[in-house]
């Protein structure tokens, strides 16, 4: 039997269907899904005071900070993530002075070039030091911050699914607000069915496709942007210039890990089409949508919706 359970985890909407015999042991599966979420949250978020990113944050310029395995290969994954998309992923944006950016009516225009660069100044990967003997972390500015807001909803739907594999789990999806990862074929013996995220219409797929063993995240301006002087900014500020992007409503990324998905989708929507899809060819078993502005729509090599 199927079942779902929708919660607010993460800060974020996460729905998970799971596939059981029976109603006892899929609604086991679900309550450990559940947990595992809840235990990633209290490892990575910025808002529990005694999370190891905390602490790691409040010792920037100090001293290094020791942290368990899990927590250090993630870090260490997101600096490697930052090295193939120069720079354009960095998990040290928490570091934006965000008091420049508010994406709401009341931002009636854009700060000038001086004040845009002083918000990034301290976003750079390359000053985080990672101790792999001692597994530390340590920000060398004060002021410096990390946050995995741009990789934390697909690194837990990616650990989620393992555990629930490893329990014997043969078909789910695990859905953190459209940053979806699933596996298996579900008892009618048909292929999961995918939704990409439509750019104009948050609630509403652009396209659909059967598939299974495969992550799917998109980076879209659909629910965070500002109008001005009739030209749409999205939320995503670039972290290179401190102003936010234009010309792409969204970029959806699928591959088969959807960590991998998620922290790709934002970086390559910063990048822009050529040289996100360039990026996109090159690695492999990762595959791109884009849709610009004029709803064109562009694809990675291997794919074609048309």
């Amino acid at each position: 039997m199927q079942k779902k359970t929708t919660q607010l985890l993460m800060g974020n909407r996460f729905e998970i269907t799971l596939e059981a015999k029976t109603e006892k042991e899929v609604d086991f599966f679900l309550k450990h899904a559940v947990e595992e979420i809840q235990r990633i949250e209290e490892l990575l978020s910025t808002f529990k005071p005694n999370s190891q990113t905390n602490l790691i944050n409040e010792n920037a310029g100090v001293k290094p900070v020791k942290v368990s395995d899990e927590t250090f290969s993630l870090i260490e994954r997101s600096k490697k993530i930052s090295k193939i998309t120069d720079g354009y992923f960095d998990i040290t944006y928490g570091s934006i002075d965000k008091k420049f950016w508010n994406f709401d009516t009341s931002m009636t225009e854009l700060p000038d070039e001086d004040l845009a660069r002083k918000s990034i100044a301290l976003i750079n990967y390359k000053n985080m030091e990672l101790d792999a003997e001692k597994k530390t972390v340590f920000l060398k500015n004060k002021g410096m911050r990390i946050g995995f807001g741009g990789i934390g909803k697909g690194y837990a739907a990616e650990k989620t699914k393992i555990l629930m594999k490893s329990l014997g789990v043969k078909a789910g999806i695990i859905n953190a607000s459209g940053d979806m990862s699933c596996w298996g074929i579900p008892e009618n013996g048909k292929p999961w069915t995918i939704g990409i995220a439509h750019p104009d219409f948050a609630d509403m797929p652009f396209s659909t496709l059967e598939t299974t063993d495969l992550a799917v995240a998109t980076s879209g301006n659909y629910e965070k942007f500002v109008m001005i002087g009739g030209k749409k900014y999205s939320h995503t500020i670039n972290p290179k210039t401190g102003f936010p992007i234009t010309g792409l409503k969204s970029v959806t990324i699928l591959s088969p890990n959807a960590e991998i998905s998620d922290a790709l989708a934002t970086p390559i929507s910063i990048m822009g089409i050529q040289d996100g899809l360039a990026l996109i060819n090159k690695l492999k078993d990762i595959e791109c949508i884009i849709i610009d502005d004029e709803n064109a729509v562009h694809y990675s090599d291997n794919i074609n919706f048309e």
